[in-house]
């Protein structure tokens, strides 16, 4: 069975910006069919080096990557939450990546935040309860100090 889905306008992107969020959603494919240690880990490598996004920065990486993929503008949550992360890593920085279930109806969701906020969903903070989280390594360092 089928069922309806409902797409977000899609802005589509000038040809000479679409080569990253094309490679950063072409990456998210396969990583988003590991476990989720072993994508943690990966994760976690990905984002060593990087400043933590910004609200702003974070939107537009997702923005991108709902631009050229149908299935990250779809129900593709792991994968759109993944590309927009790797995204933000391709650009220089690093979002807060979680994925999270809410228990009444059970469901999970994947997605990435800045700041403290969820970017560019349409649930309020907190509808999910975070599960798993790769935050920046500088958002590690100063809970540890």
């Amino acid at each position: 069975m089928t069922a309806p889905v409902a797409l977000a306008t899609r802005v589509r992107l000038p040809l000479h910006r679409r080569p990253l969020p094309l490679l950063a959603v072409a990456l998210a494919r396969p990583l988003a069919r590991l476990r989720p240690a072993k994508l943690r880990r990966v994760l976690e490598f990905a984002r060593r080096g990087a400043r933590a996004a910004t609200t702003d920065e974070a939107a537009a990486a997702r923005s991108d990557v709902v631009s050229v993929s149908l299935r990250c503008a779809g129900q593709g949550c792991l994968q759109r939450s993944i590309a927009a992360a790797l995204l933000c890593r391709l650009r220089g920085s690093w979002p807060t990546w979680c994925t999270g279930v809410r228990t009444s109806p059970f469901a999970a969701h994947a997605w990435i935040e800045a700041d403290g906020r969820a970017v560019g969903e349409p649930y309020p903070d907190g509808h999910y309860a975070p599960m798993l989280s790769v935050p920046p390594e500088a958002s590690v360092m100063s809970t540890k100090a």
